[in-house]
């Protein structure tokens, strides 16, 4: 048998080479006991439960958020009665920093890539007849992620959820990232260490099915990343987190079990794939060798995936049906355990009815209708994809090497070594596009000037006012001296060694504000300022 010669030189999004044929010689030496083992067992490369998606499809996730809560109740309930299967809720950029609707940085952000909230008012509006001791949600949200966590707990137990086993979701709660890749953070990466090692002990005690952080590689692909950067930078991230929990002394098998991952899935499927499958295997040996893990959950990398937001293009937006269908094709065949496909246009805007439901009706056609669900793993053996898997796994943690010597990924990330990464990655791929050697259909190559333009999502200017409007009323209606004395107890445990949630929640009872939870922190830990 002649073999393809190599007139074309490929290679994937990272730069892994692709050549014309695999064989078994691509896998010489390979042992599948080592490095595929069953479904649901170590290395769990395979999958992280035995009978995957044939016991039970992944969660379709739908993020949704916007405006008031009002409004977000209600696509929360639309997306509910389509089918889906999980909630899953983003913040506006004043809730994310930490402000209120009424302070002069929010001015004309108030609900518009994602919901405000900013008191325990709204959040009760925000989760008002859900069913919150069945439904999983999941919440977007870092620096201001406990005041979240705790408000949600604080709604759930008002409805009458009195088994703490029953309150489940997801907490982002990945500050790292925000230095890294997306800018949502308030306090230096020290401080913010404490609250998420904070927020560990809250819910190991509190909220035992409560996934306590979502270490995100999604928004760090999304600032131009390789997928090699994703899983690398995020698993350095996740090293730190198990270091700083440690440090604090916690036992390791107390909070890992309860640890995720939030991953990116792009065009390239195979890279995908083995992206997926190599993370889990990485994050394995890592828990295991590392860290001395003895409880098998604490070894499993559990994570939802996102369709590429990054890859939507403006122009033809129907396209991206097509684009969004190949990424949750490839997040499903690398085993995802939740999932969130992207409105078409979503390059234009927040995602309308239309456009939400299409991304629901993608999910559960690719669950129902594609076969791939019906066996574990069906790309395992692939002469290409275990080269791949195995290409990828060796390029991270190359990284993750680096990382090491740089002291760690704190250490790496003050001293911008991922950042330039990132940055160095992404120039080249615009370079690429804009070059043509990297074809974008309807962007550089099949462009149609005469494109039907889409409906955009409308963004009422009212809201912003009805919000200032109600934070003003929960102000006048409240006992201000209760919350002067709880917030005072937040900064008591923020200057000491108490667990800041504690007092928290108890100032969120007393109807403290976000933003006033938020500057008392800043007036104990101080701003990040970058290269500061």
């Amino acid at each position: 048998m002649s073999t393809p010669q190599n007139n074309d030189a490929r290679a994937t999004d990272s730069g892994i080479e692709i050549k014309p044929l695999y064989t078994a010689q691509d896998l010489d030496g390979f042992d599948p006991a080592t490095k595929l083992g069953t479904p649901g067992q170590f290395p769990y490369t395979r999958g992280v439960h035995e009978q995957m998606y044939r016991q039970r499809l992944w969660t379709m996730r739908q993020y949704a958020g916007f405006g008031n809560a009002e409004s977000t109740n209600e696509r929360f309930k639309f997306l509910l009665d389509a089918g889906q299967t999980g909630l899953s809720c983003a913040f506006d950029l004043p809730t994310q920093m930490g402000y209120d609707s009424d302070h002069a940085r929010s001015q004309g952000e108030v609900g518009k890539v994602g919901v405000a909230i900013d008191s325990l008012a709204d959040m009760r509006l925000l989760l008002k007849d859900l069913p919150l001791d069945t439904v999983t949600t999941s919440m977007t949200i870092n620096a201001t992620a406990s005041t979240l966590l705790l408000m949600y707990q604080i709604v759930a137990e008002e409805q009458g959820v009195t088994d703490k086993a029953k309150i489940r979701g997801t907490v982002q709660n990945d500050i790292l990232k925000e230095y890294v890749a997306r800018g949502t953070y308030i306090y230096p990466p020290r401080p913010s260490m404490r609250l998420i090692v904070d927020t560990f002990a809250y819910c190991a005690e509190n909220l035992p099915s409560w996934n306590t952080i979502s270490i995100s590689g999604y928004h760090i692909r999304e600032a131009g990343s390789t997928a090699v950067q994703e899983i690398a930078f995020t698993i350095a991230n996740g090293i730190a987190y198990v270091e700083a929990a440690q440090a604090a002394g916690l036992d390791v098998d107390a909070f890992a079990p309860r640890l995720s991952f939030f991953w990116n899935s792009h065009n390239n499927l195979f890279e995908e794939v083995a992206k997926f499958r190599a993370a889990r295997r990485m994050w394995s040996r890592i828990m295991t060798e590392r860290f001395g893990a003895k409880d098998e959950r604490s070894k499993v990398l559990r994570f939802h995936t996102q369709t590429g937001g990054s890859t939507l293009t403006a122009q033809q937006p129907e396209n991206n049906i097509v684009r969004v269908t190949i990424q949750a094709m490839a997040a499903a065949l690398g085993g995802t355990q939740s999932l969130h496909t992207n409105g078409f246009d979503e390059a234009l805007g927040l995602p309308t009815t239309k456009a939400a439901k299409i991304a629901l009706r993608t999910q559960q056609i690719v669950g129902y209708e594609s076969g791939i669900a019906d066996t574990v793993d069906p790309l395992a053996g692939s002469y290409f994809v275990e080269s791949l898997t195995d290409e990828i796994e060796a390029a991270a943690m190359a990284y993750i090497e680096q990382i090491d010597a740089e002291g760690g990924a704190v250490a790496a990330i003050e001293a911008r070594y991922m950042q330039d990464e990132i940055e160095s990655a992404a120039y080249a791929y615009a370079k690429a596009v804009d070059s043509g050697e990297k074809i974008v259909v309807g962007v550089n190559k099949f462009t149609d000037e005469t494109a039907d333009p889409a409906d955009v999502f409308p963004i009422d200017p009212q809201l912003e006012i009805d919000q200032v409007a109600r934070l003003a009323k929960v102000r006048a209606e409240r006992d201000q001296a209760a919350v002067d004395a709880a917030l005072a107890d937040v900064e008591a445990a923020a200057r000491g060694t108490q667990n800041v949630l504690v007092p928290m929640k108890e100032a969120l009872k007393a109807m403290a504000t976000l933003g006033e939870v938020a500057d008392t922190l800043r007036g104990v830990y101080g701003v990040y300022q970058p290269g500061g």
